[in-house]
């Protein structure tokens, strides 16, 4: 397909997509499918089944079944949204996702971690991360009105999906937020001034301060957020508070949590050792 078609293609796409409510992120994940597909192919309204399961085969062994479900999503998007095409809607199959269990890390890891954290402002992005189960999007974008340290609490304002959430600050916390805020009064968010830190920014400080502690597993901000949740499990946290405080639209989303409770799985009595009794 010609360039000027494509442009005029993905410019459709991205105003359906901003009038349904999706995050840039969204959009630039579709976007990032959709334009080699459009410029591979002649014209949307005459294209094949078979040429668009040769174009989904294409993505077989260079991206994973969560990215090329992704890709099949955003195709279904254009074909129901921006080309009429009912007949390649309802047969674009979604790959099954890969069922992988998320990294956690021990309350032993964590305590290295925070530890090994050099200045006092990354360790308490680490404590955050930790104690609330913030996304790292959520953190860089946390504004001071939007902290109520008398109630130990801090909202989540356009939180993925759109939607809005309490999360809870740690009582340890309390004072030491209060005296970072007291030392940056002009800050307009938490962390920063005028507009948000990069959450790049966030991975690297959370990467070098893991490999100072010398942690063997990969280590993200993401890894805080599933150690908040599975920590909270085994002291016997409620599934649907957790949910609640993670933001979570399904409780089948929280629910693999209930697969890697590390503290449950070692209370576990195996029936060997009940023989003898």
């Amino acid at each position: 397909m010609q360039r000027e078609s494509v442009d005029r293609y993905l410019e459709k796409i991205t105003i359906n997509l901003k009038l349904k409510g999706c995050s840039p992120r969204t959009i630039e994940s579709y976007i990032f499918f959709l334009r080699p597909f459009l410029e591979l192919i002649d014209n949307p309204e005459t294209i094949s089944l078979e040429g668009m399961e040769s174009f989904q085969a294409s993505l077989v062994g260079r991206y994973s079944n969560k990215s090329r479900a992704l890709a099949v999503s955003s195709l279904r998007f254009f074909f129901k949204r921006i080309v009429d095409r009912p007949d390649l809607f309802v047969k674009l199959e979604v790959p099954k996702k890969e069922r992988k269990l998320p990294s956690v890390l021990s309350v032993q890891e964590i305590q290295r971690l925070i530890d090994s954290t050099d200045f006092s402002k990354s360790k308490l992005m680490i404590k955050l991360l930790y104690s609330s189960g913030l996304r790292v999007s959520e953190l860089v974008n946390l504004k001071l009105k939007e902290i109520e340290l008398d109630e130990n609490i801090g909202w989540v304002r356009g939180g993925k999906g759109g939607k809005d959430r309490m999360f809870k600050i740690a009582n340890a916390l309390t004072k030491e937020i209060q005296n970072y805020m007291d030392k940056n009064p002009y800050n307009q968010y938490l962390f920063s001034k005028e507009k948000p830190i990069s959450t790049r920014n966030v991975q690297q400080i959370v990467k070098k301060s893991a490999e100072k502690a010398g942690i063997n597993k990969k280590v993200t901000p993401h890894t805080l957020r599933h150690s908040f949740a599975t920590h909270l499990l085994d002291e016997g946290e409620n599934l649907l508070v957790i949910q609640n405080l993670l933001g979570h639209e399904s409780l089948d989303t929280t629910k693999i949590y209930t697969h890697i409770s590390q503290e449950q799985i070692k209370k576990v009595v195996s029936p060997l050792d009940n023989l003898k009794k």
